[in-house]
């Protein structure tokens, strides 16, 4: 018996599904998110301002130096304020904060290299004497050592570049960030010369986010969280930032190491930095207790 054939039957193909663009201000679905909006816009607005400061000429005598000095504030601020998302999203159990932690750190490098290039106008594109400086000044080292680290970073920072790495080789890469806000620090505080009170204030926030992983590395990160742990923790940064505000005075200014460490517990020529980092880090670990009576009522609703 002849066997009868069976019928082919043609589907019409299906056109590949686009994939939304991963646009700062959209979710990875594509839909647009008021929250990351929200954000890009605040990354956005100190260099708005120094681009209007510059057309209004109201930088001062020296508007290309004045220019340098705050587009490298801003790059420092933004790397520490990266750096504090992990921990907030942790103390508060606020996941969503990590949907921003790559475009704030992306930003902190974006300022960081504007930071470089107006340098590199200031010596009028003398590209010769640019590295000839890096290598003589050990502050410019520094950060340009601080530079090139947030560079890798930022070019490994696509989901692309995790697949590509792995996720363990990329974690390991990226804990190089630690390294780079150390590094700038230190080439902030260098180049400070005069006024180091927010270069201090600094130091004081990256040694309460380095010893907040280090409680939860060493322990657990459920500790590190807790109320008490965040209170002591507040505390003995406060004190390292007091002892190293009167180091820093009695080997650099002759100033007396008892004279500057005891005007941090008074009010007298204002509030010293070791208090304005005691305030924050206090405000967080008491915030703790009350976000987390607040946080299920507005799940709830």
């Amino acid at each position: 018996m002849s066997q009868v054939s069976k019928p082919i039957i043609r589907t019409a193909s299906r056109p590949p599904v686009k994939k939304p663009l991963g646009l700062p201000w959209t979710e990875r679905n594509g839909k647009f998110s008021p929250f990351k909006t929200a954000v890009l816009i605040g990354l956005c607005l100190p260099g708005l301002y120094t681009v209007f400061l510059v057309i209004t000429n109201d930088l001062g005598a020296r508007p290309v130096n004045e220019v340098i000095h705050q587009l490298g504030l801003w790059a420092i601020r933004l790397l520490l304020i990266s750096l504090v998302v992990t921990p907030f999203r942790q103390i508060f159990n606020w996941p969503r904060l990590l949907v921003v932690r790559r475009m704030v750190g992306v930003a902190a490098f974006v300022y960081l290299a504007l930071h470089f290039s107006a340098y590199i106008v200031d010596e009028a594109f003398n590209i010769g004497k640019v590295a000839s400086e890096i290598v003589l000044r050990l502050y410019l080292t520094i950060g340009f050592v601080a530079l090139a680290i947030m560079l890798a970073l930022a070019i490994t920072s696509t989901d692309g570049m995790v697949r590509r790495l792995g996720g363990r080789r990329w974690q390991n890469l990226h804990r190089l960030v630690y390294l780079a806000a150390l590094l700038g620090s230190i080439h902030y505080f260098m180049q400070s010369k005069l006024n180091v009170y927010e270069p201090i204030v600094m130091g004081g926030v990256l040694v309460w986010l380095m010893l907040y992983r280090c409680i939860g590395w060493l322990s657990n990160f459920r500790r590190a969280t807790s109320l008490p742990s965040l209170g002591l923790l507040a505390l003995g940064c406060c004190l390292i930032t007091a002892l190293g505000e009167a180091l820093y005075y009695e080997l650099v200014r002759n100033i007396d190491f008892m004279r500057v460490f005891s005007l941090n517990w008074t009010f007298v020529g204002g509030i010293r930095p070791a208090l304005v980092v005691l305030m924050g880090t206090m405000t967080v670990a008491l915030a703790k207790p009350l976000w987390d009576v607040v946080q299920p009522k507005l799940r709830h609703r």
